[in-house]
């Protein structure tokens, strides 16, 4: 009987983790939603996350399609069976991908073949600690790669481009901080949130910097410098006109915790562990005799359930129509700043996508088509057919070095992804006639309900997140961020917040 109910505690730990924002992160975001610029994308960027945060309440489905690499930290009385908690964590996890609330995103390294259920050598991530209290924590967070990559790590004394020399010191640090927020830019899902780590070994630094991101948005660190660098971080951040989703803006960073440890001499890092706004972690506490859930973290106050506005707010950008496939002269026309509203067919496209068309030829014709870089969450209904859970954009700049090339080989017309792509694929879009239209990242309810129906699928063997899946889709909406005239918001706002960043290099914190 404890291990049924253990295996069901983690499950509904795992469920909830994957579709319901913590209250603290739901204030969080209300708050930069209420300071943004009305009109602007990032204000109507922020509209759709509060969007798709309410469907993904709804339709009790993953918030964000990358539920990411599941990280459970664990907290046991003495005499409690470490063992038994692991295995019911690991029944819980190949139940909770089956039922399509986590992704199948365990892949070997060394094949490339996705187990399908979460579970590999090392994944996921369980960490035991033994404590004095009668009661088991468990703590989960779900990491999408997105962010994860724009995890960084400093080794002091350094160089920072536009701040200059960050020493082994307290401004040094300082520093750091900032230009780990600067260089996620876009790319990470902004606006997020950053757990940092002062001190340690290179594992043990992004250890404490992921600790760091199971504490509450609005706790107050008991360590005075660091309560202060917290604040003045978060302030300065907010400065630097990234924005949400690196459209620009006000919301760019909506937390700062920080953790401090002892370190060797010859050894200082500061070790950042970014995270999206989709800040998907919970914690409960277990009777250590029932394996039941006796409190949940996180729940304390009103939940924020946002309200949608009676009618839909209006935006400054031009909207433009399209039905896919899609011709150059219509490509041509396209303007960064323009919102795209298509209808038609879409293909979704990763990085195993991506690679073989490089070395292959397509198994359809792309001709006019638009590439989606999207891994959905997808599973068969009671007829059999395939049906899309969730289907927000990953990250773009992964497939910088084979997208230009790709386009011009099949003739594709437009990318559809987040965070931008690099100078490569913004030649190839000047030359050949071609867009690259940002998606909001982690939005994946809000453009599963774009997706009308599941038209087909190749490549299944790369693993469903890898597929080339062929969807038909209506209005589904995405702002051209760069065009076919050589011109990339992602570029602007990148020189724009690196100005900005360098106001800061020698007001020293103290």
């Amino acid at each position: 009987m404890y291990i049924e109910s253990i295996e069901k505690s983690i499950y509904d730990l795992i469920c909830e983790t994957s579709t319901n924002l913590p209250k603290d992160v739901r204030r969080a975001i209300l708050a930069a939603k209420e300071q943004e610029n009305k009109g602007t994308s990032s204000a109507m960027s922020l509209d759709t996350i509060a969007k798709n945060i309410n469907m993904a309440d709804d339709k009790l489905s993953p918030i964000c399609q990358d539920t990411g690499l599941p990280t459970f930290k664990i907290k046991t009385p003495i005499g409690v069976n470490q063992l038994e908690i692991k295995a019911a964590i690991l029944k819980a996890i190949e139940l909770a991908t089956q039922h399509g609330k986590l992704r199948p995103n365990a892949v070997d390294s060394l094949t490339g073949d996705n187990s399908g259920n979460n579970l590999g050598l090392g994944l996921p991530v369980v960490k035991f600690e033994q404590w004095e209290e009668d009661y088991i924590e468990v703590k989960l967070i779900l990491k999408g790669g997105g962010c994860e990559n724009k995890n960084i790590q400093y080794s002091l004394p350094t160089e920072l481009e536009g701040l200059g020399r960050a020493g082994r010191d307290l401004d040094g640090i300082r520093k750091c901080i900032l230009h780990s927020v600067y260089q996620a830019q876009g790319q990470g899902c902004s606006a997020g949130f950053i757990g940092v780590g002062i001190g340690g070994d290179r594992s043990s630094g992004y250890d404490l910097a992921k600790d760091q991101l199971f504490r509450d948005v609005t706790d107050v660190n008991p360590i005075p410098e660091l309560a202060k660098l917290e604040d003045y971080v978060l302030e300065k951040a907010n400065t630097l006109g990234i924005g949400t989703m690196g459209f620009g803006g006000e919301a760019t960073l909506l937390g700062c915790k920080i953790g401090v440890m002892h370190r060797i001499p010859a050894s200082f890092y500061v070790s950042v562990a970014y995270n999206c706004w989709a800040y998907r972690r919970m914690a409960v506490n277990i009777h250590a005799e029932t394996g039941e859930i006796t409190h949940w973290h996180y729940n304390e106050g009103e939940k924020i359930a946002f309200e949608q506005p009676a009618e839909e707010a209006t935006s400054t950008a031009r909207v433009v129509e399209l039905q896919a496939p899609i011709t150059e002269e219509e490509i041509r026309d396209l303007r960064v700043g323009d919102v795209v509203k298509i209808s038609g067919r879409m293909y979704t496209g990763r990085d195993a996508i991506h690679k073989h068309l490089s070395e292959n030829d397509a198994p359809v014709d792309l001709n006019g088509q638009v590439i989606y870089h999207c891994g959905p969450v997808v599973l068969k209904n009671d007829e059999g057919k395939y049906e899309i859970k969730a289907a927000g954009p990953t990250t773009s700049i992964r497939e910088e070095p084979y997208q230009g090339d790709i386009m011009k080989k099949f003739g594709i017309r437009a990318v559809v992804g987040k965070g931008g792509m690099g100078p490569k694929t913004l030649a190839a879009l000047e030359e050949h006639g071609g867009v690259y239209l940002n998606a909001i990242g982690g939005a994946a309810q809000y453009y599963a309900d774009c997706i009308k129906e599941v038209e087909g699928v190749d490549l299944l063997e790369f693993g469903i997140p890898e597929a080339l899946w062929h969807l038909r889709v209506e209005d589904f909406t995405a702002v051209v961020t760069m065009d076919s005239n050589g011109n990339s918001l992602h570029a602007d706002i990148d020189k724009s917040s690196l100005e900005k960043l360098s106001q800061y290099k020698d007001k020293v914190f103290s």
